[in-house]
């Protein structure tokens, strides 16, 4: 079974992209973030001509996750329960795996702009609330996939200039402790797991050349509970669909579970 996390940054923008990349890695479950559009515009009719079940939780201009399968989602659930927030982040769904059904969720992270900033108290805020619902979560589904785009380098090694960005947004140390937070909860960074090329990255920026200097970070994440981790084969950034046409600023990353 494989799962992928993918940040589109707007399916509106890049429909044809996530298309073309499904034909050619068919995975059981796709997640997105960054829709960038309202659920009444989500492409359902497409996505199953594709062979798939989508469920989504859009947002206009801004945001909007959505969890695409192979077989049927169960008990979906949007946002993070507990937490009152305005914005679409997080999307949650059961799936059928390899050793029994599997709780996906999918998260689109607060940015957080800034240390300092509002936005930046926002994100711990709201991280807050994800480690609440995530440790519930994990109380009622021993096998869980949490994943997304966590805008969290978790260490030096995930960024191409860990001394020049240190205390940046994405490297600093509240970011950084709220992701070995979540991982103390029982759970497994999965692309750590494997023995993986140095400056592996998953986003570029798209100015200055980013992607073809490759000054990237890691910051699309497929964490894993322990009982998932003795099933997980591999775990794999595909930077093919960054050379693409306007393609996003992210690459999809894939967890192979089974």
């Amino acid at each position: 079974m494989k799962i992928t996390t993918w940040n589109v940054n707007s399916l509106t923008a890049r429909l044809t992209h996530v298309l073309d990349w499904l034909a050619a890695n068919p995975v059981d479950v796709l997640c997105l973030q960054e829709l960038k559009m309202t659920d009444d515009k989500f492409p359902l009719e497409a996505l199953k001509a594709a062979g798939y079940e989508a469920a989504a939780f859009g947002q206009k201009t801004y945001n909007g996750v959505a969890i695409l399968s192979r077989t049927p989602l169960r008990d979906v659930v949007k946002n993070i329960v507990g937490f009152e927030d305005e914005h679409s982040r997080v999307i949650a769904a059961t799936v059928d795996g390899p050793a029994g059904p599997i709780r996906v969720l999918n998260g689109y992270f607060v940015n957080g702009q800034e240390p300092g900033s509002e936005k930046f108290a926002y994100k711990m805020r709201w991280l807050n609330g994800l480690q609440a619902y995530v440790r519930a979560e994990m109380a009622a589904h021993s096998q869980l996939v949490l994943l997304g785009d966590f805008n969290i380098t978790p260490e030096d090694q995930d960024s191409y200039d860990p001394e020049g960005l240190r205390d940046t947004i994405h490297h600093t140390k509240e970011e950084r402790e709220h992701f070995r937070q979540l991982v103390a909860l029982g759970l497994t960074d999965s692309f750590r797991m494997f023995e993986q090329l140095p400056k592996s990255y998953s986003w570029w920026d798209y100015r200055m050349l980013g992607y073809q200097k490759n000054r990237g970070l890691r910051i699309d994440h497929i964490l894993v509970s322990d009982a998932l981790k003795p099933q997980v084969k591999g775990c794999t950034i595909d930077r093919v669909p960054r050379k693409w046409e306007k393609p996003s600023d992210h690459a999809p990353v894939t967890v192979q579970i089974g």
